[in-house]
């Protein structure tokens, strides 16, 4: 008999109800006569996506599970397709599988499961919790300088530790404790503040940051792969840092207004931080070596392309190495094994693979077509075409619990947008990254974003109070995002 903590949760209706759906529309899709446009494979693979993101959109299945369901359906459906170089062979399920995980040998896909080893060497050590508690230590007893603390947190960590989930875990139990240890009440709007303002800080962190996201590696291999361009690390940051830092200001006051805090001033903040400072005592030696070879790690990323040919993926894989090397490392595989997410790094691959499936097949074109047609995109300025993509993204976000996901399905299609329309000044990777940044939107709901979800998990505010800070910051988001790619991102000649 299993104990309680090994139950199988029990499935919800939309959970059951979702699979249901998926399998019949992708049924649906294949019954349909191929289109004269579309090869069969290419056929094939638009059923598979919307099979993906309808059981993504209602989590029917855990996103590891959906990741082996996806392949298996790729392997088999590609594998008896006809071959498209020779349409009187098969593709044969050898070369269709060698497709649905083509996603493992992407560079992002490396760098992704890279960079879940700093988010555990960061864990280990405590560095992260050091970092966080060193700022809050400095900015007083006022509750807004408290929650300016808790934003620049989150935008420190975020250029060290590249996982927004990782980050919240992080710091929502800091702010947990001061808030237990004060004795202020668990579900006030002050703790409401902390924790939802750190968790929407931390989406915009994600858009300014290229590696502080898995959704933003994404987009950069497809540009890489489909269009054979690379966006730097620093390249990222410039484009992406204004718009970042300004939705941060307006919403550091918007949510100020929204969540009005039942106080100005927490006696005792300083004093209780100042305490959790002191019970971890001085610096490691581990910690030291991890901040080190941090910062090494930071400098090589804003410089790739600038000082030295050294990709991003590259270096951060050789500051794993160093975790691991007997005398100098930090940590041991043992340590490092148990606390690795495999399944989302199963489904980052599977992810760029279905991507790449789509292009490969030429589905995404087609999908491309008939956007394009939809919405008369090939009659549309430059900045109509970001502004109607930004809308679209935005709105279908709302359905998915996670922006990888969405970045997976979408970013593909968006890139065969733009080879198709051909924009005279539009720079197709500079535009496909602007819309990356609307892929990062996850204000709404809590259940929009892995660290939407993290911050829920606190129990210090209900959904409606996300929901108050996140739709108006939504439209402020978009509106900006419009204003900047017909301003500031229009002279640096991206759009």
């Amino acid at each position: 008999m299993s104990s309680p903590s090994e139950a199988v949760p029990k499935r919800t209706k939309l959970q059951n109800g979702g699979l249901i759906a998926g399998f019949l529309l992708l049924i649906a899709i294949l019954l349909i006569p191929t289109a004269p446009t579309l090869t069969s494979a290419g056929h094939r693979m638009i059923a598979i996506l919307f099979f993906s993101i309808v059981i993504w959109m209602t989590s029917a299945i855990s996103y590891p599970v959906s990741a082996t369901m996806i392949t298996a359906l790729t392997a088999m459906l590609l594998g008896t397709s006809p071959d498209m170089a020779n349409p009187a062979k098969l593709m044969g399920t050898k070369n269709a599988l060698s497709l649905a995980i083509s996603g493992y040998s992407n560079t992002a896909w490396a760098l992704v499961a890279a960079a879940m080893f700093i988010s555990v060497a960061m864990t280990k050590t405590g560095l992260d919790r050091r970092i966080a508690i060193s700022v809050l230590s400095k900015v007083g007893t006022k509750v807004s300088r408290i929650y300016i603390g808790v934003i620049a947190t989150g935008f420190i960590l975020s250029f060290f530790v590249p996982s927004s989930t990782a980050r919240l875990a992080c710091l929502i139990p800091i702010i947990l404790g001061i808030i237990e240890n004060l004795g202020v009440n668990k579900h006030s709007r002050f703790a409401s503040l902390l924790v939802i303002g750190a968790a929407q800080a931390d989406t915009l962190w994600n858009i300014m940051v290229q590696t502080a996201a898995a959704q933003n590696l994404i987009a950069v291999g497809f540009i890489n792969s489909q269009l054979h361009t690379h966006i730097s690390w620093l390249n990222w940051l410039l484009a992406a840092a204004p718009f970042s830092l300004i939705m941060v200001v307006i919403y550091y006051f918007l949510s100020l207004k929204l969540i009005k805090p039942e106080f100005s001033e927490l006696p005792g903040g300083k004093e209780q931080i100042q305490r959790m400072k002191d019970a971890m005592g001085p610096m490691s030696f581990d910690e030291k070596k991890l901040l080190t070879i941090s910062i090494i790690l930071l400098g090589f990323w804003a410089t790739g392309g600038k000082l030295h040919s050294f990709d991003t993926s590259t270096t951060t894989i050789v500051a794993i190495a160093l975790f691991f090397m007997p005398g100098i490392g930090i940590m041991d595989w043992k340590f490092a094994q148990p606390r690795i997410g495999w399944g989302s790094i199963v489904m980052f691959g599977v992810g760029i693979s279905l991507g790449t499936a789509l292009l490969k097949t030429k589905a995404a074109l087609w999908l491309a077509d008939a956007f394009i047609n939809a919405f008369s995109l090939d009659q549309a300025g430059a900045l109509a075409l970001i502004a109607i993509i930004a809308a679209f993204l935005i709105l279908i976000h709302l359905g998915f619990a996670s922006a990888t996901a969405l970045a997976a399905a979408m970013i593909p299609i968006v890139i065969s947008i733009f080879q198709r329309v051909a924009l005279p000044g539009i720079d197709a990777a500079a535009a496909t990254m602007i819309l990356q940044f609307s892929v990062c939107f996850g204000f709404i709901l809590p259940v929009n974003s892995p660290q939407g979800m993290v911050a829920y998990s606190s129990d210090t505010f209900e959904v409606k109070d996300f929901i108050k800070t996140g739709v108006p910051i939504t439209i402020i988001g978009y509106i900006l995002l419009v204003v900047m790619a017909a301003t500031y991102w229009h002279w640096l000649g991206y759009v």
